[in-house]
């Protein structure tokens, strides 16, 4: 399919083991009911203001692929975009290999298991957020979120967890992770070691070791966190 806008204001669409080439543009909006399988899509703006979506072992490559989208399901499969789900909520991931730039940013209510993700400013002012059993690898992750967890996963990148609220890390690794927690709430668990911790403003981080804490003098907070070494 190289059409352009084929399936807009649509109910109760099935696509399975089709392609949509990258000529076919924004091929599916206002739409609900969707259900993809098997399938190749190329197109940019793939999903916007769509409802009740599932995608099962298709493979999808778009720059900006579901912006305000409710309800969406997307089980083993690749999924490549800069922009990623820009302010929708009810997502699940499951068994997805992600690769991008800015995802999950203004979203709500996101579960995502077993998943690699290769991304940057990921959940940024993200609410309500379950990341189990997953890699994730980028930097400036889950700023100004808020009920952020992070459970049996691997962290990577510079500067993660800053201003966030609600967050916790429960039996984690984190990887070059300088700078971390800055002014934010936490509850954090760590195996192994954190690079640095910032300026936490409250909660708990447990570690095996944190190669150096940086508390400032013109930090904008009080720093109210407990830090703990477990070797």
């Amino acid at each position: 399919m190289a059409l352009r806008y084929p399936l807009w204001h649509d109910k109760c669409v099935v696509i399975s083991q089709c392609e949509m080439t990258g000529s076919c543009r924004a091929p599916l909006w206002y739409s609900s009911d969707i259900n993809i399988s098997g399938s190749k899509i190329s197109g940019v703006k793939t999903l916007r203001e769509c409802r009740n979506i599932s995608i099962t072992d298709s493979s999808i490559l778009s720059t900006e692929f579901g912006w305000r989208c409710s309800g969406v399901t997307v089980e083993k499969s690749t999924l490549e975009s800069e922009y990623l789900f820009l302010m929708s909520d009810s997502i699940i991931f499951d068994s997805v290999t992600f690769t991008g730039k800015y995802s999950f940013q203004y979203t709500e209510n996101v579960t995502v298991e077993n998943c690699t993700l290769n991304t940057k400013d990921a959940f940024w002012h993200a609410k309500h957020v379950r990341v189990k059993d997953s890699l994730v690898k980028g930097e400036y992750l889950g700023w100004y979120s808020d009920d952020l967890l992070f459970e049996n996963c691997v962290i990577s990148g510079t500067q993660p967890f800053c201003c966030c609220t609600g967050l916790k890390l429960i039996n984690c690794r984190m990887i070059d992770t300088d700078l971390s927690f800055e002014y934010s709430d936490v509850e954090v668990d760590i195996n192994g070691e954190i690079l640095s911790v910032k300026n936490p403003r409250s909660g708990r981080i447990s570690a095996d070791n944190i190669g150096e804490i940086i508390l400032t003098d013109d930090s904008r907070y009080e720093c109210r966190c407990e830090i703990i070494l477990k070797k």
